[in-house]
């Protein structure tokens, strides 16, 4: 089997490549190495996918690419992340990475034989709706970039309703893990609570978030893969949920460090709660989180701490 995993040195799709390659398949991983964060931090990321026969490395942008390879399975990774920075100038890097990029590929793939194209989605697409969060729920996202997410899953399934591509929609709910983002929430608190550095909170701690560890993300798209499902949408979540005083609290007592904390005013697009009801890809494609958030930050910080 072949794939093609777009975004493939990023932070989830350089964990999922490696795991396909593992499986067997041949990979072809494609980035463009987009100046969201350092490129030496991605390059590190796909190290392993490099030296390794059965991968396959395009270094691109896919508005420009003319052709995309011949393959089994798609994994769309790729896009442009980060709630608070799509706003204003920068809503159009949110629509040409997340919006017309997808719609490239599908437009590419739709006269292809694919036995899954597996999208990347967000929690973001549901805004602040009622717990839990099902998939069902009407989406009314509260960031532009929760929108190009939903103008995402719409696009991969009108292609499955015209044209019979075989999509799977997967809704992230805040991953981390080992080559988490430098942005990311769990990265910044770990990395400034060991050195004794002030953490800024946005709002007042309250607000909970459902945490997924970037291993059960990958054996989601894996699950997704070999289903004989089509047009349908998950949620991949941890399950539970957790405050954001409470998440500093369990860093600082994993850490052995009391945690030094500011509190500003929340940021406009962030929402209040998120909390994943797993059900439908419980019963329909054999997935279930594994790692818990205590387990998972113990594993993170035993990763990346002396």
């Amino acid at each position: 089997m072949k794939a093609l995993v777009t975004g493939c040195a990023g932070f989830i799709g350089s964990h999922l490549t490696e795991r396909l390659l593992k499986e067997g398949f041949e990979v072809v991983g494609l980035d463009c190495f987009a100046s969201y964060y350092a490129r030496k931090i991605k390059e590190r990321n796909i190290a392993a996918a490099l030296a390794h026969k059965g991968f396959e490395f395009i270094e691109a942008d896919i508005l420009e690419v003319e052709e995309f390879p011949s393959v089994d399975y798609v994994f769309h990774e790729a896009a442009q992340p980060g709630v608070r920075g799509s706003w204003g100038e920068q809503f159009e890097t949110y629509l040409r990475n997340n919006i017309l990029a997808t719609q490239k590929l599908l437009e590419f793939y739709k006269e292809r034989k694919l036995k899954k194209f597996v999208y990347a989605s967000s929690s973001s697409i549901y805004g602040n709706a009622e717990l839990p969060l099902k998939e069902d729920t009407v989406p009314k996202p509260i960031s532009p970039y929760g929108v190009t997410k939903l103008a995402g899953e719409n696009l991969c399934h009108l292609y499955w309703i015209n044209y019979g591509v075989p999509v799977l929609s997967l809704r992230y709910f805040t991953v981390y893990g080992p080559r988490q983002r430098p942005d990311m929430a769990i990265h910044k608190l770990v990395a400034s609570i060991s050195a004794g550095e002030e953490i800024t909170i946005f709002g007042d701690g309250n607000q909970t978030r459902d945490f997924t560890y970037v291993d059960d993300v990958v054996e989601a798209n894996i699950q997704a893969a070999r289903s004989d499902i089509e047009g349908r949408v998950y949620n991949i979540g941890g399950g539970d949920t957790i405050s954001v005083n409470n998440l500093v609290r369990l860093i600082g007592e994993i850490l052995g460090q009391e945690a030094k904390v500011r509190y500003v005013a929340e940021q406009k697009g962030d929402v209040r709660h998120t909390w994943a009801d797993i059900e439908r890809a419980r019963a329909e494609l054999g997935w279930q989180p594994r790692v818990s958030i205590a387990d998972g930050l113990r594993k993170y910080i035993d990763l990346v701490t002396p």
